[in-house]
């Protein structure tokens, strides 16, 4: 399996009581394959997969799965700093119907060396027979799966590729430049999705899509076919909604878009919290500017 293209960490909508909102999940899974977007990804870090129970997190990827009916894969957010728990958590997963595969971090807290990530990483593959991706973001886990990690990881038949979110560009040319070609390197930041592209990177997984599918899916299929102008040109007009959902730690910032134009409740789950006044006003800004506010 060859990943390529744009996907989106999806958001996992609350009711005002913080309970799922399976309905606005339904719409907002229509709405991206409607419009483009070639990947989908519950209960990772968008979708704020700490704070899901085990069998909300079942439920939000079933509604995934079931909604998207083939139609894109669908990789599940499996991540966890014991790896005998993770390992427990990917059989449990490997059980629902029709998933693709699993989206697995670095384990987190514990602050593995290379070698503790590689056991660690390997363990999880060799637990299940689904596609493993693996999720590389050192700012949320204090830990960086680095590029000779990766290759050895390469060589595990299930392991497909990496949502590489070190933001490290130096690091991510060295992969690029070793990896296998069936291997599938993908920005896990809006913000770098055209330079991963460049040097040779597949796509993106986005934050941003959850908001604006349309103009994320057809900048990296732009960038994908060589059309350089074009990709750029959409990046340029949606470049400040990319960054301005960072302001506050994801994913308040895109759940406040998404309350703004109507999408969702923009209900969190403690510990996360809505975004500040000033942070929603210039969100408002912004999506004013793109003529994207509901009338």
């Amino acid at each position: 399996m060859k990943l390529q293209g744009c996907g989106t960490a999806l958001v996992t909508p609350f009711l005002p009581d913080g309970s799922l909102d399976e309905p606005s999940l339904r719409t907002l899974v229509e709405s991206q394959l409607a419009q483009g977007i070639s990947l989908l990804i519950p209960c990772g870090t968008t979708g704020e997969a700490a704070t899901l129970t085990e069998a909300e997190t079942h439920r939000v990827i079933e509604i995934t799965i079931e909604t998207t009916a083939g139609r894109a894969p669908v990789f599940a957010g499996c991540t966890h700093n014991s790896t005998a728990q993770a390992v427990l958590n990917a059989k449990r997963l490997a059980r629902i119907p029709n998933l693709t595969g699993i989206l697995t971090a670095n384990p987190y807290y514990n602050r593995p060396n290379q070698e503790g990530q590689f056991q660690h990483f390997r363990a999880i593959a060799e637990s299940v027979d689904l596609p493993i991706l693996l999720y590389n973001i050192p700012s949320r886990t204090a830990t960086n799966l680095l590029p000779e990690t990766v290759l050895r990881l390469t060589e595990l038949p299930n392991i497909i590729g990496i949502k590489e979110s070190s933001g490290v560009m130096g690091q991510i040319t060295e992969l690029l430049t070793h990896a296998p070609s069936t291997f599938s390197v993908l920005s896990g930041d809006d913000a770098l999705a055209l330079p991963a592209i460049t040097l040779g990177g597949s796509g993106l997984v986005s934050v941003a899509s959850n908001a604006i599918p349309a103009p994320m899916s057809q900048m990296v299929a732009a960038a994908l076919s060589n059309d350089w102008p074009a990709a750029r040109a959409l990046n340029t007009r949606y470049f400040a909604l990319m960054q301005a959902h960072f302001i506050e730690p994801s994913p308040a910032p895109i759940k406040a878009t998404l309350a703004l134009l109507g999408r969702c409740s923009e209900t969190l789950r403690l510990p996360m919290v809505p975004v500040t006044p000033e942070t929603r006003t210039k969100l408002q800004s912004i999506l004013r500017t793109l003529n994207l506010l509901p009338q």
